[in-house]
């Protein structure tokens, strides 16, 4: 039987588990749930047991992971659909065929599926509607009525329907589309995307005006540069609009020559035409790497190949056996049989590999490990067309003259021209956020680890609720593996620590590998300032990705993380009398105490002379190496820290290094609990990405000044040293260098879920994710 983490266990049960009416299971282990999946799946197969057998066996251990939908839909009989993305028809100009595609999407949600609309095709606000004598009330308030009709409809499962909306960015109504989230609780139901052009990525570039048309129609010119920065500073402030080059989405489409597209299913991996379908599935990376933690560590692409080649088979069967909303979904899904084959546990794999994510290794390691997935998925595709029949709209000429078609191997190439191909589109990156719980809390897609350990609360049969830490499954592979006191390597990198840069990056080099599209959301901290922000997704089009979405915190969608507070400490401090001199605990990696640290209402005079110790720090981004100056004074036999000065010959920084001077200064004369200063610069993250001192990543300059300080008080003995009291956190040069542990070790406090008000929601690829209880809601 199969053991996983409690997390694990309750999301299997609440969204995966097969009951009847009455709630009783049917399913009694993870494995039956399989074993239901494969059987289903099979019955398209001659030898229906072989390969009921080889598809439990490729779910075992969850290495192959079907999406959602598969797994609490197959073998049941229930009239839902077993697919997770549709993007719904054109949306005709009139009255009556609005409200028909209205209810063609209360339809299609009702049976489970998220969709996608263009709302382009609807004219601007104040255009005249002939023969009715009035003007149009604009795309903007039909949104309004989806969705209204969103929040109505449950889709399958336990999960509320969601929604992409998209317009184009000539449209006359794409400023107030930017703007319409600025409103806190308007189209909550809805991610929003901006279908951008290459013309008008160009005009950017060029800052030249862009018009603002329909139908022949300019309704207004303005500069380029202008929308773009207005889309730059909405998403900065509210996480929204995600941008969409919808142009290299249709030139690089293996359907280029039969079908067209102008939107995408709810997450954004699936773009797909009218009516377009996609089912998705992941295989877990995480499970294949070999000798994790040490130098020998590699992906086992051998399995890799088999599981491939296993789940594409599975996937192309799901086609045939799943209900369908609509049947202009049935047509479009048999006569192309898209799939969405992807990845997921990517950061955790690289993590077992001793790759920090973003990083030239990672790079390396995930187009690796890409193309081979690639490659094992249209080989196993061509090897269907050779039993069971290329998809009906293929052409040979023109499929292979796509360009994305040929850029494939030479051999795969050649195979497809022999004997076709079964499946138009093979390879997609979803969001993984519920499966990845459920797989053991593994890394979810291609996104890096939200937070390696976090406390939920856990409600008991009495009503009480129990503290329960979940942690990912490398931290706690490596704690298994190393020991509980073993130091993190400095491949433990989490969401938090990263750079937008290094988000793109990863994301890029996956799209490389992908026909399809990828969900990814690039987290940034909500003290990231704005021209630190503003080029990402300038960043993200100039490196070939299809599209880009970001998540910064903020007043309309909230914070995702807060640090969780010491309350056993903060209540003993409570309980401690007050003193005219208090004692004061020093907030540190570790908390300990500092002795003779008071609190003064005045600064401290300054003697005439003050001993002290000059630091050198040389930071690799300047040419001139930097002089930090730390003058102590003696008190009560004591010494204790009392001014900082800075100084460099490199001029750069002049401005910010008095003001560091003058306030870091101002707070040791006044005493109290300084140690505070240390820990702040420490957690300063520089967006462009920090350096590597001596053999250890630090995140930025600020951090490396932070270090110097914290050095100097350790040595005056203001602080104690905490290798003294337990094992020290420095990174090596080696590859598995004992890296400063970047994430908070003590757990981290996460939204409150609105469904079963714990506070374990945490923001990923667009969507909400509750690691309590399961719920889970795009938009």
């Amino acid at each position: 039987m199969t053991q996983v983490a409690s997390i694990s266990q309750q999301i299997w049960d609440m969204k995966y588990r097969l009951k009847t009416g009455d709630g009783e299971p049917v399913d009694k282990t993870i494995e039956d749930s399989w074993r239901r999946v494969a059987r289903a799946l099979a019955t398209e197969e001659k030898d229906s047991a072989l390969w009921e057998d080889r598809f439990a066996d490729a779910m075992m251990d969850f290495k192959v992971l079907p999406a959602g939908r598969i797994l609490s839909g197959a073998g049941t009989e229930r009239r839902v659909t077993l697919f997770n993305c549709f993007v719904m028809g054109n949306i005709p100009d009139d009255m009556a065929g609005i409200f028909e595609h209205l209810k063609e999407a209360a339809l299609t949600m009702q049976q489970g599926g998220g969709i996608g609309y263009d709302f382009s095709t609807l004219r601007p606000k104040g255009a005249p509607v002939k023969g009715v004598g009035a003007d149009a009330s604009g795309p903007l308030s039909f949104m309004d009525v989806w969705d209204a009709m969103c929040r109505t409809i449950m889709s399958a499962g336990s999960r509320r329907g969601a929604m992409m909306a998209t317009m184009r960015c000539d449209h006359p109504d794409i400023e107030a589309f930017i703007d319409a989230k600025r409103e806190a609780g308007r189209l909550r139901m809805f991610n929003l995307s901006v279908l951008v052009t290459d013309a008008f990525m160009l005009a950017v570039k060029e800052g030249t005006s862009w018009e603002l048309t329909f139908n022949g129609t300019t309704y207004k010119s303005l500069p380029a540069r202008e929308l773009w920065n207005k889309i730059m500073r909405a998403t900065y402030a509210y996480a929204e609009p995600g941008v969409i080059f919808i142009d290299r989405i249709n030139r690089l489409n293996n359907l280029w020559y039969c079908e067209d597209i102008h939107a995408t299913n709810p997450c954004g991996e699936q773009p797909l035409p009218p009516y377009g379908v996609c089912l998705l599935g992941s295989v877990n990376l995480a499970r294949l790497v070999e000798h994790p933690f040490e130098d020998g560590a590699a992906l086992d692409l051998d399995k890799l190949d088999r599981l491939v080649r296993t789940a594409v088979r599975m996937m192309d069967n799901v086609i045939d056996v799943s209900n369908y909303p609509l049947e202009q979904h049935r047509h479009e899904a048999q006569a192309k049989r898209r799939i969405g084959l992807g990845i997921t546990g990517l950061a955790d794999a690289l993590i077992l590999c001793g790759a920090r994510y973003g990083g030239a290794a990672a790079i390396r390691l995930t187009e690796t490990w890409m193309a081979a997935l690639r490659r094992s998925a249209y080989l196993a595709s061509v090897e269907l067309a050779k039993e069971k029949g290329s998809f009906p709209l293929y052409d040979a000429e023109k499929y292979l003259a796509g360009e994305t078609v040929r850029s494939l191997d030479a051999d795969v190439i050649e195979a497809i021209k022999a004997h076709g191909i079964r499946n138009a589109l093979l390879t997609s990156i979803a969001p993984t956020g519920t499966i990845s719980l459920f797989a053991d809390n593994v890394s979810s897609g291609l996104e890096p680890v939200f937070s390696f350990t976090y406390s939920r609360a856990v409600l008991q049969k009495d009503g009480t609720r129990r503290e329960e830490e979940v942690s990912d499954y490398a931290y706690r592979l490596f704690r298994r593996l190393k020991g509980d006191n073993a130091p993190l390597p400095s491949c433990f990198v989490d969401a938090q620590s990263l750079t937008p840069g290094d988000h793109v990056v990863m994301q890029a080099a996956v799209q490389k590998y992908v026909d399809s599209s990828i969900s990814k959301t690039i987290n940034v901290p909500e003290s990231i300032d704005f021209e630190s922000f503003r080029d990402v997704y300038q960043q993200a089009y100039d490196l070939g990705c299809k599209g880009c979405t970001t998540y910064r915190p903020n007043d309309v969608t909230g914070s995702v993380l807060e640090v969780k507070p010491d309350t056993a400490k903060e209540k003993a401090a409570e309980a401690e009398p007050e003193l005219p001199l208090e004692k004061t605990r020093v907030r540190h990696s570790d908390p300990f105490e500092a002795g003779g640290i008071v609190h003064l209402t005045q600064p401290l005079d300054r003697p005439e002379a003050l001993p002290g110790s000059t630091y050198k720090v040389r930071w690799p981004d300047s040419d001139h190496a930097m002089y930090i100056t730390l003058n102590d004074i003696i008190q009560d036999g004591r010494r204790r820290p009392f001014e900082v000065f800075i100084n460099s010959k490199n001029m750069e920084h002049f401005a910010w290094t008095v003001a560091l001077t003058r306030m870091i200064s101002a707070v040791f004369r006044r005493g109290g609990d300084v140690a505070f200063v240390v820990e702040e610069l420490k957690a300063v993250f520089d967006p462009r990405g920090g350096q590597w001192v001596g053999g250890r990543y630090v995140p930025s300059l600020l951090a490396a000044i932070g270090e110097v300080i914290e050095r100097h008080m350790i040595a005056i003995g203001f602080l104690p040293d905490p290798k003294a009291a337990r094992d020290p956190v420095e990174a090596r040069d080696d590859r598995w260098g004992e890296g400063r542990q970047v994430v908070n070790m003590e757990g981290t406090r996460l939204r409150h879920c609105p469904k079963c008000n714990q506070p374990a929601l945490l923001r990923s690829e667009g969507c909400d994710t509750c690691t309590s209880c399961g719920y889970s809601k795009c938009g």
